[in-house]
């Protein structure tokens, strides 16, 4: 079991991806708040069963999974009803990703949570000892996702701005990894970095 937790995060387009794929190669568990997102709402979790029972049966397929595009339908340019839809999902996220990091095998474990800025930071990740941001100036960032997406720069600039912005995601940082450049700079931060979390949680034990 790990007892040592790092926060993951950073905006779009910013790197995440790879640097938590550096980080897995080095043995270390890795538990994707997106990847949960969707695994919350499953058959038979009580988190769907709490989308329906607030949204009605309307947001299900006939297979009785979520209809995700209904979904998004009905909090679309509703405040109230994202916040809801938040307030049923995100709870049950936060402690999935808790029970994976607690059960990791690894020294350390890493929680990835892409919008862990705008979910309320430490405020609501009591349990994480450092947050690690990814971050790239907002150049590279649109560039990365023009072409990623095959979108224009409108509305990659869209889709940036719907974030936190850079400076409420590095006020929340311990650690930061610039990221732009290559890809050989990003594996050499995460050495870096690994080396440094092993031996904090060596501390710690």
């Amino acid at each position: 079991m790990s007892h040592y937790f790092i926060g993951l995060t950073g905006g779009i387009a910013s790197g995440k991806s790879a640097l938590e794929k550096a980080f897995a190669a080095r043995g270390i568990v890795v538990a994707d708040a997106d990847l949960l997102a969707r695994a919350v709402v499953e058959p038979g979790e009580p988190a769907l069963a709490a989308v329906v029972a607030h949204f009605g049966a309307g947001v299900l397929q006939a297979d009785g999974r979520l209809d995700r595009a209904a979904l998004r339908v009905r909090v679309f340019n509703d405040d109230d009803a994202r916040r809801a839809l938040e307030a049923i999902l995100h709870p049950a996220i936060r402690a999935r990703l808790q029970a994976i990091c607690v059960a990791a095998p690894s020294p350390y474990a890493i929680a990835m949570v892409p919008l862990l800025a705008e979910g309320g930071g430490r405020a609501v990740y009591p349990w994480l000892h450092r947050i690690l941001v990814v971050d790239a100036p907002a150049e590279v960032q649109r560039a990365r996702l023009m072409q990623r997406d095959g979108i224009d720069a409108a509305l990659a600039d869209r889709m940036m701005t719907a974030q936190a912005t850079r400076a409420e995601r590095l006020a929340i940082a311990d650690d930061i990894v610039i990221n732009d450049g290559d890809l050989d700079h990003l594996v050499r931060a995460a050495d870096a970095l690994h080396a440094r979390y092993l031996a904090l949680a060596a501390e710690t034990a």
